[in-house]
């Protein structure tokens, strides 16, 4: 008689809506929705916070909480951000009052900010407000802000340097991105348990988030970037381009005016030394070969992640190709 498998630890490093879905696909395919045991075994995800920003004087987290929302079941999946059955009264008001209301915010999604403000400025690290949070959602996987310091991504553009947010959503991600600097970053302490997580886990997810604007910033916290580079993990990421397009968002445009190669193998370059395993959308078959001349293990298989099935798929097929069936 076999010994059913053991679940690993996994650690995935995610941003956007692409870090969310993957997120809600290994929470799926790992036992009790990812919750981590007393060893560690589950996941953990280790999110951006260069997109927080401060809007009607509350702090606002869009990736930690399209994370959380997701893997709650109650993420807005037309937008890909938000909450489901959302409704705008306070924005309406408002923009009666007179304020700026360009960056979106309904009602349900404003308590959240609302909590996490007050929680926030009694002196709580965003850590724990975060996972205070995303226990009374229902989420049982780990999900940690990469710093609980102060960490901004600025966007350089033709006409100057804006927030990101600014470039994102105000300016709809239209400008060319010629630079980014991610102020705060050079002082900022990883999170309680990030470094660990990155450690001591089995397997390390690289999720097909945007790799300047997500993964980047969370690799600019001091410690961050050598414990991937140094962890016994076996290390996988996952292409956000498929058929030299982004599946979502500016990720196409910022290789092309950062230089690099609109495709699969541009951004495999990217994650050269950071992963053992590329996994590429069947589109961008034709590019294994190059990839693995990088010196990295490929897989090809199908990485638009549709709804829940899809996102499990791919999860397993991940796990697998690092030699961790999930039980």
């Amino acid at each position: 008689m076999s010994s059913s498998p053991v679940a690993p630890r996994v650690t995935l490093l995610a941003g956007g809506v692409g870090g969310a879905r993957l997120a809600h696909g290994l929470a799926l395919a790992l036992p009790g929705g990812g919750a981590p045991d007393d060893e560690g075994r589950g996941l953990t995800a280790v999110v951006n916070v260069g997109d927080d920003t401060e809007r009607h004087g509350l702090h606002v987290a869009p990736d930690l909480d399209t994370v959380v929302y997701t893997l709650a079941g109650a993420n807005d999946e037309d937008r890909g951000w938000g909450l489901q059955g959302e409704s705008y009264a306070t924005l309406e008001q408002l923009t009666r009052l007179g304020e700026d209301t360009w960056f979106t915010l309904g009602d349900k999604d404003l308590a959240t900010h609302v909590v996490r403000t007050a929680a926030l400025r009694a002196g709580e690290p965003l850590s724990a407000v975060t996972a205070r949070l995303a226990a009374a959602l229902g989420v049982r996987a780990r999900i940690l802000p990469v710093t609980d310091d102060r960490l901004r991504t600025l966007v350089d553009t033709p006409s100057g340097r804006v927030a990101f947010q600014e470039y994102f959503v105000r300016r709809r991600h239209a400008d060319a991105v010629l630079g980014l600097t991610f102020d705060g970053a050079g002082t900022a302490l990883p999170a309680p348990g990030v470094l660990d997580a990155l450690t001591g886990a089995d397997v390390l997810v690289v999720a097909p988030s945007n790799p300047f604007l997500s993964v980047d910033p969370v690799l600019a916290v001091p410690g961050v970037r050598a414990a991937v580079e140094s962890s016994t993990a076996r290390r996988v990421a996952v292409s956000p381009i498929v058929g030299g397009r982004a599946i979502k968002g500016p990720a196409a445009q910022i290789l092309e005016t950062l230089g690099h190669e609109v495709s699969a193998l541009g951004v495999a370059r990217l994650y050269t030394g950071l992963v053992d395993v590329m996994t590429i959308d069947d589109a961008d078959a034709a590019l294994a070969g190059p990839i693995r001349d990088l010196g990295l293990d490929v897989v090809v298989t199908d990485t638009v992640m549709g709804g829940p099935a899809g996102r499990e798929r791919l999860a397993r097929e991940l796990l697998a190709a690092v030699g961790h069936r999930a039980p």
